[in-house]
């Protein structure tokens, strides 16, 4: 067994899974406010937080749907364990996500052979009422159907979410793209979202083209991988596409997720989260962390015998302590708390949080920005 799969841990009580669901339906209920904010403060424009709360959407609507899924873990024989990372990203496992898009690609299959919502409410109040008996098999059967509606409905966040390109504007011979997708990403259990800024000097604009465009998506999605730097992933992009100037490339990481009752991380904030004494639903964190490579000239070299093709030169974050090593022009990590852990942040004062900015959930919902 690997070391990461010493990390994963089922939960195999009721109780504990519904509380784990419930947790991350408030958490993520919380970030498309956060992308408000941004929006607010100028870091993000409409068209950009626009396609981060789609999928920020998304990612509600697969806890809802795996929420469904394991209702009854514990509870019923068949009903399955959701698998959980506790050490690296508080986030279900991979897999979990994987085995979801099968189950979707059967999900009117299995919803033709199932009994409606309203019939299998019907038979539990029989059961309840007439046989004086608790309907589990029954409620069971309802978790499933209500899985399998969710999957079925669409608009999730899928282990693979294939690039889109939406059109921003045209100067001359160029067209400029914003360029979208997201991953699971299988080495972290994390979702990933990327933003990409291209200029497209192509005879097609580029969605239309059907000799480029599909041949674009697989190479983005194919170096759709943690482990990369946003400078190889830019670069590789910029060499293979002649037509195609990446300006800017982005890549949002949501999690990991911090809980004193869930997760096993090492380190401040899990001091914070125990210091905080934060009651049920409220002892949480989750990190932000954006990742930003810009474009700063373009030059052109040599291709060919005759040839010569524009090629990007990115601008590396001078201020890093790595310097070039980071792969990216700036780097930013954000923390996202309720008030009762961040109040036991400010009191800590833990090293490394000084410049990390920190969005603070009110009772009310509302999100707050503090450095």
């Amino acid at each position: 067994m690997s070391d990461s799969q010493l990390d994963h841990f089922r939960l195999e009580d009721t109780r504990v899974t519904r509380r784990y669901f419930a947790k991350f339906a408030r958490i993520t209920r919380h970030l498309a406010r956060v992308a408000g904010v941004m929006e607010a403060e100028r870091r993000l424009a409409r068209a950009e937080v626009d396609i981060l709360a789609r999928y920020l959407t998304g990612l509600t609507l697969t806890f809802r749907a795996l929420a469904h899924k394991y209702h009854f873990a514990g509870r019923w024989p068949h009903a399955g364990r959701l698998t959980m990372d506790r050490v690296e990203s508080g986030f279900p496992v991979f897999s979990e996500l994987m085995a979801m898009a099968n189950d979707a690609m059967q999900a009117r299959t299995h919803l033709a052979g199932m009994p409606s919502v309203e019939a299998l409410k019907d038979e539990m109040v029989r059961a309840i009422v007439g046989g004086l008996s608790v309907p589990t098999k029954l409620q069971f059967a309802l978790s499933q159907r209500l899985y399998y509606e969710e999957l079925a409905r669409g608009g999730l966040f899928w282990a693979r979410n294939d690039p889109q390109a939406l059109w921003q504007s045209t100067e001359g011979d160029r067209r400029r793209f914003l360029l979208h997708w997201a991953v699971y990403d299988s080495e972290v259990n994390l979702p990933q979202i990327y933003l990409m800024d291209v200029e497209d000097t192509g005879r097609i604009g580029l969605p239309k083209d059907e000799r480029r465009w599909p041949g674009v998506q697989q190479h983005l999605m194919a170096q759709s991988v943690s482990g990369l730097k946003l400078l190889t992933i830019a670069r590789g992009f910029d060499t293979d596409f002649d037509d195609l100037h990446p300006k800017r490339l982005r890549r949002f990481h949501v999690g990991p997720m911090y809980s004193h009752a869930f997760t096993r991380q090492s380190g401040p904030l899990r001091e914070v989260l125990a210091a905080a004494r934060a009651p049920e639903g409220e002892d949480w964190a989750l990190v932000w962390t954006e990742e930003d490579l810009l474009a700063e000239r373009t030059e052109q070299v040599s291709q060919g015998w005759f040839g010569r093709v524009e090629r990007q030169v990115f601008a590396l974050d001078p201020f890093a302590g790595q310097g070039a090593d980071t792969g990216a022009s700036r780097t930013e990590r954000s923390i996202i708390l309720p008030e009762r852990p961040f109040q036991a942040l400010a009191e800590l004062r833990p090293p490394g949080f000084s410049g990390v900015r920190k969005f603070v959930v009110a009772p009310s919902g509302q999100v707050l920005s503090y450095r």
